[in-house]
């Protein structure tokens, strides 16, 4: 299982965002939490980055950040607490006045329309900066003209270098840290549920069945499940489903039908139902939003 496919995949059913950023004297301020994965890359100038729970950190040129499940975080000239930052302006702002301003890139996948995170992204840091290989900086430089120069077909190259860059980014983390696996995937067992998850949403998953599967009992399986992947197994594979779903209905114009019957679901009124209730909308509601 390719667990950075599956959690890049299932940020697709929410919304690209990028844009550049120019902060005279690096007071850039603070963002709030959201639902959702973002990453900066600092262009320019240097900073603090502060986030809630781990100590403010100097960012300079080349750097990047990445807020992987939304977290809370700012940049500012000083290393001063979170809460004392202004909120973050979105609006136009000057150009950096002189070496202490800030010239970064934003770029981030917003579920502003429901559905949840991977439990891999869940499980990193709240915040964490890498220092990018040639290729990163190599798709940093293109993201930053297309931000910059708001040429048409945006709409086409910004979510595709968004995924580029954040798929990049997970990579060299995973290296950085020794190449260890999503603690999920660490146990052969649980590997195993999930690939089955997986490669077989159609099929009629109960805890039962998966625990058969595994060799364990049910308490044994749902304790070991819930202790590794962050989740009880059936609202795994009903975000699963849901968030597979999702991207069928915003990348494709399949027969609700078809979508509910690949996804796991009997009927597909059974299948707008658990959808209503995941993302607040009718899937026919959501479909029409991709526009």
């Amino acid at each position: 299982m390719d667990v950075i496919s599956e959690a890049v995949e299932g940020l697709r059913i929410g919304r690209a965002y990028g844009r550049r950023i120019e902060a005279p004297g690096g007071r850039v301020g603070r963002s709030t939490g959201f639902v959702g994965v973002g990453f900066h890359v600092v262009l320019g100038g240097q900073g603090w980055l502060i986030s809630e729970d781990q100590p403010p950190v100097r960012v300079g040129k080349g750097d990047v950040v990445l807020a992987p499940h939304g977290a809370p975080h700012g940049f500012w000239p000083s290393p001063d607490a979170l809460h004392t930052l202004p909120i973050m302006a979105m609006g136009p702002v000057p150009p950096p006045d002189g070496p202490d301003g800030l010239d970064f890139i934003c770029g981030a996948y917003r579920l502003d329309t429901g559905g949840t995170l991977h439990p891999y992204l869940r499980s990193l840091p709240p915040v964490l900066t890498v220092t990018p290989d040639p290729v990163l900086s190599a798709l940093v430089q293109v993201l930053a003209a297309d931000m910059t120069q708001h040429r048409p077909g945006a709409e086409v190259t910004r979510p595709a270098l968004v995924d580029l860059t954040l798929i990049h980014v997970l990579r060299i983390w995973h290296d950085t840290t020794g190449g260890k696996p999503w603690q999920a995937l660490g146990d052969p067992v649980i590997a195993a549920a999930l690939h089955l998850i997986h490669e077989r949403p159609q099929d009629p998953w109960t805890v039962e069945r998966l625990s058969r599967t595994a060799g364990l009992s049910r308490t044994a399986f749902t304790r070991r499940f819930t202790a590794r992947v962050g989740t009880p197994p059936m609202a795994y594979v009903i975000s699963s489903r849901l968030t597979r779903g999702a991207r069928m209905l915003r990348e494709t114009d399949a027969p609700l039908a078809t979508i509910a019957s690949r996804v796991g679901y009997a009927t597909e009124f059974a299948f707008s139902g658990a959808f209503r209730r995941e993302f607040g909308m009718a899937p026919g509601r959501f479909r029409q939003s991709r526009g």
